[in-house]
């Protein structure tokens, strides 16, 4: 969802929907897509942003998300979900959206993804989330080949890459 409205016309009517809807967010989280469930599911109903408010790419990408996110992310994996989500990218980068880690994880690893995504603990992704957005940070929010090389490695060693960071040597006083 976050990327979906990063990419959207900022002064467009979906766009400005948006800002109307949840009138109790900031204009910083609306601007950037800072959306808690309840909310995107309220915005999932609202039928008129389908139908009025959004451009035909908008429409096309919106509509991907929202079949990724039923057909997909929920309890049960739909047969064509393969395609969902390579649509889902697609549309994206017709509007222009950035390939954020996450989506990348999710376009490029999706045999890692059980059967059952949505009746299993969200443990493991909200570790998975912790950890993109620590490397986020560090990146200062721009995803690049070395993001991805160093989430990987740390994924792999088993542990947070600030144990494996260089230390200064002290240098030896020479009287």
């Amino acid at each position: 969802m976050k990327i979906f409205v990063k990419a959207l016309d900022r002064e467009g009517v979906a766009f400005l929907d948006l800002g109307n809807k949840f009138k109790h967010l900031s204009d910083a989280k609306v601007k950037e897509g800072m959306f808690i469930g309840p909310q995107i599911k309220a915005v999932f109903r609202d039928e008129e942003i389908e139908k009025k408010k959004l451009s035909e790419a908008e429409k096309a990408a919106w509509l991907a998300f929202k079949s990724v996110c039923t057909h997909f992310l929920g309890n049960k994996k739909a047969e064509n979900y393969e395609d969902l989500v390579g649509d889902m990218v697609k549309c994206f980068r017709v509007i222009g959206c950035n390939m954020s880690l996450k989506l990348h994880v999710l376009d490029s690893h999706l045999n890692f993804f059980p059967q059952n995504l949505g009746a299993i603990s969200d443990e493991h992704g909200e570790i998975f989330h912790q950890d993109v957005s620590m490397f986020e940070k560090r990146f200062s929010g721009r995803w690049n080949r070395s993001m991805l090389a160093e989430y990987c490695w740390s994924i792999i060693r088993g542990t947070q890459s600030d144990a494996y960071k260089r230390k200064r040597q002290k240098k030896k006083k020479s009287f």
